[in-house]
């Protein structure tokens, strides 16, 4: 049964409708594409359960989903603390890319069609990056290196460089070898996080900066001058799990556990601050779909 979707304004109201804009949402077994308008609803879904192109032992590797990016080619790529990782076509809902890793948190695209996973806390597959031919689905990954708790990968064309989150600190990345069968990751720059329990790793779109959340607060990350700033609107917001800027508009969304769980059924906005209650979901990230 779809759940009961309702809002709660906080401070204001949108007095004059706006076009939709679409939120990707993921926390549980369900991906799924929320519209945001004068009455949210679902427009796109994805399980994997329900996905025949899957493998067997993989369709229970996606029991608690913790990312769903938009990437390239209106693709989305998805991991769950369950150990999976996939790369769906949102057209078709086709699976196209499946691997798994421990404790996966995070996901990019990276160039030549590969994929990173930043795989959080498991003894034995987990506290490492590993990158993966998105045309091999299934196959071992082509490099890793240790990353404890990884929880973050941004890919940055401009600067070409792999931004990685862990535990203490944000580090940076070059491809190396990249256009061989054995490429890697080599470390280019480390930077501690003004608070222990790095979290979520997203882009500020048309900007320099990344969002970089702690268990205490959020903090934007300049990338050229690699100093850390408190986050005007989330500075003083504990265990953000997600954050999300829409570059058409610079509205805000986000997510927060609700302790003591690590999952939440509200969305959280400002610019104008609004919460968007989903009764019955467990959400973690959500996504802005530009």
């Amino acid at each position: 049964m779809t759940p009961v979707l309702t809002m709660l304004l906080l401070l204001l109201t949108l007095a004059v409708p706006v076009a939709a804009q679409e939120l990707l949402v993921c926390g549980w077994d369900e991906v799924f594409v929320l519209e945001v308008a004068d009455t949210p609803r679902k427009v796109w879904r994805w399980k994997a359960a329900d996905r025949p192109e899957l493998p067997a032992e993989y369709r229970t590797k996606f029991a608690t989903t913790d990312e769903c990016k938009p990437v390239a080619g209106q693709r989305i790529l998805i991991t769950a603390s369950s150990d999976g990782a996939a790369l769906v076509d949102r057209a078709t809902g086709q699976t196209r890319w499946w691997g798994q890793c421990g404790n996966a948190h995070s996901a990019d695209l990276l160039p030549g069609d590969r994929v990173v996973l930043a795989c959080s806390v498991r003894e034995g597959t987990g506290n490492r990056l590993a990158v993966f031919d998105a045309r091999s689905p299934g196959g071992a990954a082509l490099f890793a290196t240790e990353l404890y708790s990884g929880h973050g990968a941004v890919w940055d064309e401009a600067r070409g460089r792999l931004w990685a989150l862990g535990e203490k600190e944000l580090r940076a990345y070059r491809l190396e070898a990249w256009e061989s069968s054995r490429p890697s990751l080599a470390l280019d720059s480390r930077h501690a996080l003004p608070d222990v329990g790095g979290h979520e790793l997203a882009a500020v779109p048309g900007s320099a900066q990344l969002l970089v959340s702690t268990h205490a607060g959020v903090w934007r990350f300049d990338r050229d001058a690699r100093t850390f700033v408190a986050d005007p609107d989330l500075k003083d917001v504990h265990d953000v799990k997600s954050a999300t800027i829409h570059a058409p508009t610079g509205r805000l969304a986000y997510t927060q556990a609700d302790a003591p769980n690590w999952w939440t059924s509200r969305i959280q906005f400002r610019r104008p601050d609004v919460v968007l209650t989903l009764d019955g979901e467990k959400m973690y990230k959500i996504r802005w779909i530009q």
